[in-house]
């Protein structure tokens, strides 16, 4: 993986770039953000130049033997470590076929579809006690190559505590040009003792010109729809993904979001009622899909309103709707609308009921429409 192949974050690689040439890289780094934002990507590229023998002033030069073996993750100084199902096995060695497989396809990836990937009944994963062993066995090796060692730990915050508290004396006094590469969507669940033991760099979205520009590149997609995928993916290049794999779901959402606008401002109670029957028979994915694509339109209105039409990223379809609909979307009620569908998304991932929670929906979006 070479930095050319991460989407955006050019700061971030300068940064992480500038660390090797002054030799400055730090033993412990969590690299902190959510996967679709590049975090992976990123430290799969940041390895690929720390070990790179003819370095390039932006990048490695991705043919040198080293940068063969660390692309194919094959390199016998590059170690990996990531959540499994315990009952099928309890260290990672035995799924690097796998792994090496889903990165090749899509370096871009969730814990969700690496699950899907090693265990068709889906069920919980963790890194444990058995996979510490291991790391700690691996590092106290010499270097195959003469430089550096490093492990990469995915999803980091899938440590069991037992494993976590393994691996804390290595983290604090690792073995000469040892590096530990932690990759995490989340520091919450991370010991605190982990989190003091390193150099902690935030993966920021991805900007939305880059995204857009990206999608233009390699999908057969217009330049309008790549605008309005990345402003509605927030930066998140597996939200993109998810967009993409379901063809239909813009305009189904579009259509669901234009209904419920028109029912509650009209206070159409009867129509009301009918759309969130209609939302209940749809999968929670989809209901969630919907809630995203609804704050993604009040955004929209927003900027519509407060920037003369120049930052907005919809469709046309969705711009023909907006030029009527945003007037109605203002200081006064914005933050109650934006809590609401944020509050009922985070109730939906809790089990909610989707039946009364969608009506609920209906009637405080008549209440806020006409709050304007």
């Amino acid at each position: 993986m070479q930095f050319k192949n991460v989407i955006g974050q050019r700061l971030l690689k300068n940064q992480l770039i500038k660390e090797v040439k002054e030799d400055k890289i730090s033993h412990a780094q969590l690299f902190l953000g959510k996967a679709g934002y590049g975090s992976l990507p990123l430290a799969l590229a940041f390895v690929q130049y720390i070990f790179c023998e003819n370095k390039q002033a932006d990048d490695s030069c991705g043919v040198c033997p080293s940068c063969r073996k660390v692309s194919a993750l094959q390199h016998p100084d590059l170690h990996f470590s990531f959540p499994l199902v315990l009952s099928i096995n309890k260290t990672s060695n035995p799924f690097l076929p796998e792994w090496r497989e889903t990165i090749a396809s899509n370096a871009y990836f969730s814990s969700n579809d690496w699950n899907k990937a090693i265990d068709s009944k889906v069920r919980s994963m963790t890194i444990g006690t058995d996979e510490s062993q291991e790391i700690i066995k691996k590092l106290n090796l010499k270097s195959f190559e003469g430089g550096y060692k490093v492990m990469i730990i995915w999803m980091a915050e899938m440590m069991n505590p037992t494993c976590a508290n393994k691996l804390l004396k290595i983290l604090e006094e690792p073995p000469a040009r040892t590096l530990f590469i932690l990759v995490s969507e989340t520091q919450d669940s991370l010991l605190q003792t982990i989190l003091s033991r390193t150099q902690i760099v935030k993966i920021p979205r991805i900007n939305i010109d880059d995204l857009s520009d990206y999608l233009r590149k390699c999908y057969d997609i217009t330049n309008e729809k790549a605008d309005s995928l990345a402003a509605r993916a927030d930066g998140d290049f597996l939200e993109v993904q998810e967009e993409l794999n379901q063809n239909e779901t813009q305009d189904i959402n579009r259509d669901l979001f234009i209904e419920l606008m028109r029912a509650c401002y009209k206070r159409k109670v009867l129509e009301m009622l009918e759309w969130s029957e209609k939302v209940n028979t749809h999968n929670k994915e989809a209901q969630k899909a919907f809630l995203k694509y609804a704050l993604h339109m009040f955004r929209q209105s927003m900027l519509k309103n407060y920037t003369d039409d120049q930052l907005t990223r919809v469709s046309s379809l969705e711009d023909d709707f907006l030029k009527n609909f945003s007037k109605f979307i203002t200081g006064n009620n914005i933050l109650p609308l934006m809590e609401l569908f944020d509050k009922s998304y985070y109730e939906l991932e809790r089990n909610a009921n989707s039946k009364i929670l969608f009506t609920t929906v209906c009637f405080n979006v008549m209440r806020y429409l006409h709050a304007a």
